[in-house]
């Protein structure tokens, strides 16, 4: 499964890049507004800091010809951006037209698989697949994503299932069982990954023994 990192922050992006790990990143305006400098300046020290990986970023308007105009500028900065677009109307109609275009596409704010089915059939790249925000409303978010991989699969669709929204390390594990092929968390959530606390106490006991063996290497 790829792991990318969900931010807009560049440091956080380039210290995940330093683990050797990181598939791609994913970006959104509000991460962007977050980050308070520009988009394409933002977007493109991403790429920099990850060569080869894929990197989102995400059109603001809503309707088909201005969502049209700025895919084509957004696409046009680097290779490796993936155009983000929320699953609207006029946004599916997009799809269609960039992946006809050859240009890659992030479908954002998928909730159900018969929006993803729709993504699919467009042709997008990546189908965004939000888990927490179902959680939130006391249903089952990684079910839809069950559902996505499925549906994906059993009609030989070429888009990967991302999912989305992840809140805690849990739901990377639960996306890993569903058979998800991309999870996108923020920074915090990617280093709890790290952490077990059979890992710390191993970790102590290992070096306790040998300081006091006063071993060195070398």
């Amino acid at each position: 499964m790829k792991l990318f990192v969900d931010t807009g922050d560049i440091e956080e992006v380039r210290r995940a890049a330093a683990w050797g790990i990181l598939d791609g990143v994913t970006t959104n305006p509000t991460l962007i507004a977050k980050a308070g400098k520009g988009f394409k300046e933002t977007v493109l020290a991403i790429c920099e800091a990850v060569p080869g990986g894929d990197i989102s970023a995400e059109v603001v308007a809503t309707d088909y010809d201005t969502m049209l105009k700025e895919a084509t500028e957004i696409a046009s900065w680097h290779p490796q951006i993936v155009v983000k677009v929320p699953l609207i109307e006029p946004g599916i109609r997009l799809v269609s037209t960039l992946a006809d275009r050859g240009i890659r596409t992030n479908v954002t704010l998928v909730f159900s698989v018969g929006q993803a089915l729709m993504a699919a059939k467009a042709g997008a790249t990546y189908i965004s697949n939000f888990v927490g925000r179902v959680d939130d409303l006391a249903d089952d978010g990684m079910a839809a994503v069950g559902d996505t991989v499925d549906m994906v699969n059993t009609y030989g669709f070429a888009s990967e299932v991302l999912v989305a929204s992840v809140r805690h390390p849990l739901h990377v594990t639960q996306a890993i069982q569903v058979g998800a092929h991309v999870s996108t968390m923020p920074f915090k959530i990617m280093e709890m990954l790290f952490k077990h606390p059979l890992t710390d106490i191993g970790l102590k006991r290992f070096l306790d023994d040998w300081n006091a063996a006063g071993l060195k290497i070398g």
